[in-house]
């Protein structure tokens, strides 16, 4: 298979070979931080109102979870940007990797999800508790499955690829 050699030129720039070779704090393993940091913003608040709209904690009102979807917009905003920078590091591993794609599909289905959770349990002031948990629950199932499944293909991405760098398997 010929790799398009703008995986070359991008893994050739400063910014890439600064990320991946530099022993500075805030080269590779900080974006890596700042991209989990992104993640338990994210994944873990949305985890968090998945549960109660499937029962958990139920003594906590459901419309007290509002303000949540603001935190998970910034670990999105996060893990977006941290996560344009490990593409920038690791190009060739990332675009020749199905599995990367497969992970970009379920981030985008899991957050399609949030936002009509948003919009069609918290959008509705008239809804009750219960129509919200009654709309919700299936939402929440997906929404679980699909960032477990996004984590576990991002998880996999560190095994699965076929090369590392141009021209090197």
């Amino acid at each position: 298979m010929a790799l398009p050699e703008f995986f070359n030129a991008l893994e050739q720039s400063g910014l890439s070979t600064w990320l991946r070779e530099s022993d500075s704090v805030f080269s590779f393993y900080f974006i890596l931080l700042c991209h989990t940091i992104g993640l338990a913003l994210l994944v873990g608040t949305n985890a968090i109102l998945d549960l109660r709209l499937l029962g958990a904690a139920s003594d906590l009102p459901l419309k007290s979870f509002k303000p949540f979807f603001s935190v998970m917009w910034l670990g999105f905003g996060i893990n977006a940007i941290s996560g344009v920078f490990l593409l920038i590091a690791y190009p060739t591993k990332a675009f020749t990797n199905p599995v990367f794609y497969i992970k970009l599909l379920l981030i985008a289905s899991a957050v399609l999800i949030m936002q009509r959770m948003k919009n069609r349990l918290f959008g509705d002031a008239a809804l009750t508790e219960s129509d919200m948990m009654a709309r919700g629950r299936a939402m929440a199932t997906w929404s679980l499955v699909l960032w477990i499944g996004a984590i576990t293909s991002g998880r996999l991405l560190a095994y699965t690829f076929i090369y590392r760098m141009y021209g090197e398997r």
